[in-house]
C-alpha cells in the first residue's frame, strides 16, 4: 500500500537527516515508529503523508493516507471541517440541499449523501458532541483538537493511517478510545508515539536512525527485551575491547622496554668490538628507527581501539550517570509543605470542582493529579505554588523552595546558548570544566554547547532541565512535573525516570502515563471532577 525505496532526506540547511530509508506498510499492518528525538520520525510520516517531498529516492502510495499531526498551531486559522478536508464537500452538499443543483456541485459531494451524518456519529464516538464543522480550530483544547483529527478518521474513510504521539493532549477516558480504536481497526497504521500501553498494542516494531530501519517483530514488551539483550551484548563487547585496549598498553610497553634493552646490549657489543663511529652512529640510527617504527605500530593499534571504545560507549548513554546529586532538602520527611482547606477555584462567578478540596502534601511525598482534560490540574498546581489564588478557602504554605516544569518548559531561556542556560543554574559555584562534564552525562556533547536553546526538541529540553538541576547547590524542596513525558522518546523517558528516581525531595505530578507514574513511585493520587454545573477551566487547552 505504501512503499518507501531508498528514500533520503536533507533539512533545507542541507545537514542530513537519513538516507536510504526501504520500508512497506502493507494492507492492515499495524506499525510502531520509534526512534530517539531527532532521528526523523515526524518527517518520515510527513514523507509518507505527501506533506514533504525526499531529497532522493521514492515514495510509492496505493490508496487514500490520513495523518493526524502531532502539532496544531498551523491548523489554527481553519475551521474543522477545514483541517478534515471537507469544507469544499460540506458546501456542495449545502448548496445542492438549497437548489443549487450544479455539476461542479454534483462533482464535489462525489455521492457522498451521508458526510454530515457520518460527522456526527464520528464526533459523538470521540465525546465531542456539540461541536461544529464551522467552529474555529483555535477555540478549542489540545485534547479536542487531537480528537477532532482522531474522529476524521471515520469521517475520511482512509486506507492508511499514519498518528504522530497521538495520545499526547488526551485524558485517560480519550486515551481509552483511542486504544481501543488501536485494538481493533482494521486500517494500515504506522504510530509514532512514546506511550508504552498504546506501543504495546502494535504488533510490529521498527526503530528509525542514522543506520535506517531496523524491524523487530512483536510489541513494545518484546522490542525492549531484545535492546536490553544488544546492550547487554554490547556491554560484552565494550568491557572486551577495554581489556583489549589495557593488554595492548601493557603488550607495547613491554616491547618497548624489551626493544630498548636489545638496543643497549647491541650498543655495548659494538663498543667493546671497538667499531669505528661512523658505524657506530648507523647501529645508533637503526635502532632510534626500529624502536619508532615499534612504537607507531602501538600506537595506531591502540588509536583504533580508542574510537572503537569511543564509538560504544555513545551507543550506551547511562542514564545511572544522570542522577540530581546535590544535597538533599533539608526539610525532614513528613513535614507538611502545603495545607489546604476547602478550596475552590471559579471562573465566570462559578465553581470549577463539584466539591471543595482540603489536602496537606508532606515532605517526601509523591502525589499524582488526575483528572479529564479541563478539569483545572494546572490551576490546582498554580494555587499550590502561589501563583493564583482560590475564590474560596485558603492554602498555607511552609517556607519551601520549588521548581515547576510545566509543559512548555518555560524554565528555559530560549535566548540562551546550551552552556549559557547551565550555568545560569550554577549556585554550587563549579568550574567550567565541571558543568561540561555534567552536561556530557546528560548527552550534550562540545557541538551542543553554544547552540541556542531554541531550537532544542522537547526531549532536549527537559534533559537540559535535568543537567541544570545537577548543578545547583541545594536540592528543591518540592519538584512540579506537568505532563512531564509529552514529546520524549523512549531515550529520554528512561533518563527523566532515573533521575526523578534518585531525587529525595517530594514530587507533584500531572500525567495520564499510568507506567510512568508507577516507575516512579507514586503513592497517592488526587482525582478532580469538574461536575456538570461546574465552569469550565479557561486554561485547559494545557490541561
Amino acid at each position: 500500500m505504501l512503499f518507501l525505496q531508498g528514500v533520503t532526506y536533507y533539512h533545507p540547511n542541507k545537514d542530513l537527516l537519513f538516507q536510504d530509508i526501504h520500508f512497506a506498510v502493507e494492507r492492515r499492518s499495524k506499525i510502531a515508529l520509534i526512534g530517539n528525538n531527532g532521528a526523523g520520525k515526524s518527517t518520515l510520516l510527513r514523507l509518507m503523508a505527501g506533506e514533504l517531498q525526499p531529497s532522493g529516492g521514492r515514495i510509492r502510495a496505493e490508496g487514500k493516507s490520513f495523518y493526524v499531526a502531532q502539532l496544531y498551531d498551523r491548523f489554527n486559522g481553519l475551521t474543522v471541517a477545514g483541517v478534515l478536508g471537507i469544507a469544499e464537500k460540506l458546501k456542495a452538499l449545502n448548496e445542492i440541499l438549497a437548489g443549487n443543483v450544479t455539476g461542479a456541485n454534483l462533482e464535489l459531494l462525489d455521492d457522498d449523501w451521508e458526510m454530515e451524518d457520518r460527522c456526527r456519529q464520528a464526533f459523538r464516538a470521540w465525546n465531542l458532541d456539540g461541536l461544529r464543522l464551522d467552529q474555529p480550530m483555535d477555540t478549542l483544547s489540545g485534547g479536542e483538537k487531537t480528537k477532532v483529527f482522531l474522529a476524521g478518521i471515520a469521517i475520511c474513510r482512509p486506507d492508511i493511517v499514519l498518528l504522530d504521539e497521538p495520545s499526547n493532549h488526551l485524558d485517560a477516558a480519550s486515551r481509552t478510545l483511542l486504544y481501543e480504536y488501536i485494538r481493533s481497526t482494521t486500517d494500515a497504521l504506522v504510530v509514532v508515539s512514546h506511550d508504552r500501553t498504546l506501543l504495546n498494542l502494535l504488533p510490529v516494531v521498527c526503530e528509525l536512525s542514522k543506520r535506517g530501519i531496523a524491524v523487530y517483530g512483536g510489541n513494545y514488551d518484546l522490542y525492549a527485551e531484545q535492546k536490553r539483550i544488544e546492550s547487554d551484548a554490547r556491554e560484552q563487547e565494550l568491557k572486551g575491547r577495554e581489556k583489549e585496549l589495557r593488554k595492548a598498553k601493557v603488550t607495547a610497553r613491554e616491547s618497548l622496554e624489551r626493544q630498548q634493552k636489545l638496543d643497549a646490549r647491541g650498543k655495548a657489543k659494538q663498543e667493546k668490538a671497538g667499531l669505528p663511529t661512523i658505524a657506530m652512529k648507523t647501529f645508533r640510527n637503526n635502532a632510534e628507527k626500529s624502536t619508532a617504527r615499534m612504537q607507531d605500530v602501538h600506537t595506531e593499534k591502540m588509536a583504533a581501539l580508542a574510537r572503537d571504545l569511543d564509538q560504544l560507549r555513545k551507543e550506551l548513554p547511562d542514564p545511572g550517570k544522570m542522577k540530581i546529586n546535590f544535597d538533599d532538602s533539608s526539610l525532614h520527611t513528613g513535614k507538611v509543605l502545603i495545607t489546604a482547606a476547602d478550596i475552590n477555584f471559579a471562573y465566570g462567578g462559578k465553581a470549577i470542582w463539584r466539591e471543595a478540596l482540603t489536602f496537606q502534601i508532606r515532605s517526601g511525598e509523591r502525589v499524582a493529579i488526575k483528572g479529564d482534560n479541563g478539569v483545572g490540574k494546572t490551576t490546582l498546581i498554580n494555587g499550590i505554588l502561589g501563583n493564583l489564588q482560590p475564590a474560596n478557602g485558603h492554602i498555607d504554605r511552609a517556607g519551601m523552595s520549588a521548581v515547576y516544569v510545566d509543559q512548555q518548559y518555560s524554565l528555559i531561556d530560549n535566548q540562551l546558548t546550551v552552556l549559557e542556560q547551565v550555568q545560569q543554574d550554577n549556585s554550587g559555584a563549579l568550574q567550567d570544566h565541571e558543568i561540561k562534564i555534567r552536561l556530557t552525562r546528560f548527552l550534550f556533547s562540545k557541538e551542543d554547547w553554544d547552540k541556542p536553546c531554541a531550537v532544542l526538541s522537547g526531549g532536549e529540553k527537559m534533559r537540559l532541565i535535568l543537567c541544570a538541576l545537577t548543578v545547583r547547590h541545594q536540592a528543591p524542596d518540592l519538584i512540579v512535573l506537568d505532563e512531564p513525558t509529552n514529546n520524549l522518546d523512549i531515550q529520554n523517558l528512561g533518563i527523566l525516570t532515573a533521575a526523578v528516581n534518585d531525587y529525595q525531595g517530594t514530587i507533584l505530578v500531572v500525567s495520564h502515563d499510568a507506567i510512568f507514574l508507577e516507575e516512579i513511585g507514586i503513592g497517592r493520587e488526587m482525582v478532580l471532577d469538574m461536575g456538570s454545573d461546574s465552569a469550565a477551566d479557561p486554561d485547559m487547552g494545557s490541561d
